[in-house]
């Protein structure tokens, strides 16, 4: 029997560790934090072998194969001495996939990965069986086990990434590629680009990488790193033979001379980000034989996702939105691109080694007033402190939300959108943004 050790005992541990007892092997999960109650129950339940606030090293160097949480860095001790004695490292998307006899789209990103993966999982699913996995939603291993799907929607990010092996994606999509997590990469932009660029490592001609053409980044790469996916570029400047693009208001897309057209006036979701994030889906749906018909109602009646943008109340004509999900520097530009009133703009975290610089003509258009909402805001006090009249600091997101209530007016807009990590002062990104959203309501 093999001995498939698990290191980290949340959504994509609990699933892997489920899957992984179903298919014979000896499971052990180990967390070096507590493991919540819930998942506890279920490892309960199941009789795996669990421990938490540790990691007992005589139980977890002994593995065949060790799954290790995206959230765990390959710097770490541990997962070195892992390395060093030749055990294989794979992530929950890598194991899972063994299991899947399904089509699989795969997506990632800087920004935009999470709209787009709801978005192709809302148009697919009127007409498919098709499950939403990855970073988003029931991890996709408890998915294999329960429901086995046809075809599932991974999000997915670069931290799995790191660890696949043979996982390939019939269809892949890179949205956009931004500096993130560069704390991760030793601070080198390429390691990260070359990171999200293995979602198609594994590709052949008979699979598809569906990219942004209008991305710098990521058009430089393929330049000097050719795949071997049949490509499907999309833009918003430039002409496509075979991909997505833009013309007069409408979104056309040809894939091998079968083109649909669609305008983007009646898209639900707002700002140039989102109709390349349509585009990606859109593409998706029409490789999959989606009706065409079915694509244009999907986005137009596709309600958006949490903590993105999310317009949550107007209190005294001043409108409050969530963007909570912006956790980097290139999030919070299409947010503060889209805005078109006065600004008042909550930020601030824990910083990634943020460069604002492509922020400041937003700052000096848009944004009236700053809060900075962080243990350590000198950062943002420094950059934008000549940029606008008030700004201030806070600890506590019920205090940011009263400040911006008495400095707004009528026709304003008060947006949160941190542009860094949540950790330092909140569980997640999801937590802050529930904050925001009750206190907007308590006011």
């Amino acid at each position: 029997m093999k001995r498939l050790v698990i290191l980290g005992g949340g959504e994509s541990g609990i699933g892997t560790a489920l899957l992984g007892k179903e298919k014979g092997y000896d499971v052990f999960v180990s967390d070096k934090g507590a493991i919540k109650e819930k998942y506890k129950q279920v490892l309960i339940h199941n009789e795996i072998e669990w421990e938490d606030e540790k990691h007992s090293e005589d139980k977890i160097l002994n593995a065949d194969v060790v799954m290790k949480s995206p959230g765990i860095p390959d710097k770490v001790s541990l997962v070195k001495q892992i390395r060093d004695k030749g055990i294989l490292v794979v992530s929950e998307i890598e194991f899972a996939s063994k299991f899947a006899q399904a089509t699989v789209v795969g997506i990632t990103g800087s920004n935009g990965k999470t709209t787009t993966a709801s978005l192709t999982h809302h148009i697919l699913k009127q007409e498919l069986n098709v499950g939403l996995a990855g970073n988003i939603g029931d991890s996709f291993a408890k998915q294999v086990l329960e429901e086995d799907y046809d075809n599932y929607v991974l999000e997915i990010s670069s931290f799995q990434l790191d660890d696949i092996i043979d996982f390939k994606p019939h269809i892949a999509i890179i949205t956009n590629i931004t500096p993130d997590h560069l704390d991760r990469y030793d601070y080198q932009f390429e390691k990260y680009i070359a990171s999200k660029f293995r979602i198609a490592m594994n590709q052949t001609k008979a699979d598809y990488l569906i990219y942004d053409a209008d991305d710098e980044v990521i058009d430089e790469y393929l330049k000097k790193h050719p795949v071997q996916s049949t490509l499907l570029p999309f833009s918003l400047t430039k002409r496509i033979e075979n991909g997505a693009y833009l013309e007069d208001n409408y979104i056309k897309i040809t894939i091998n001379n079968n083109q649909i057209i669609m305008p983007t006036t009646k898209l639900t979701l707002e700002g140039k980000h989102n109709i390349k994030n349509a585009m990606a889906a859109s593409t998706v749906s029409h490789l999959l034989k989606i009706r065409k018909q079915t694509i244009r109602e999907s986005l137009e009646n596709f309600q958006g996702v949490e903590h993105r943008l999310e317009h949550v109340l107007k209190i005294n004509k001043v409108q409050y939105i969530n963007d909570s999900k912006a956790t980097n520097v290139n999030a919070t530009y299409y947010a503060l691109e889209s805005m078109d009133a006065p600004t008042v703009w909550i930020v601030g975290g824990e910083d990634k080694g943020n460069n604002y610089e492509e922020l400041f003509a937003f700052v000096n258009e848009k944004v009236k007033a700053i809060i900075c909402l962080g243990e350590d805001n000198e950062k943002l006090m420094q950059t934008f402190g000549g940029m606008v009249d008030i700004i201030v600091e806070t600890q506590f997101m019920s205090e940011a939300v009263k400040i911006a209530y008495k400095i707004s007016e009528a026709g304003d807009s008060v947006l949160l959108s941190p542009a860094c990590a949540s950790f330092d002062l909140f569980e997640n990104y999801e937590d802050r943004g529930r904050q925001f959203k009750n206190a907007v309501r308590n006011l």
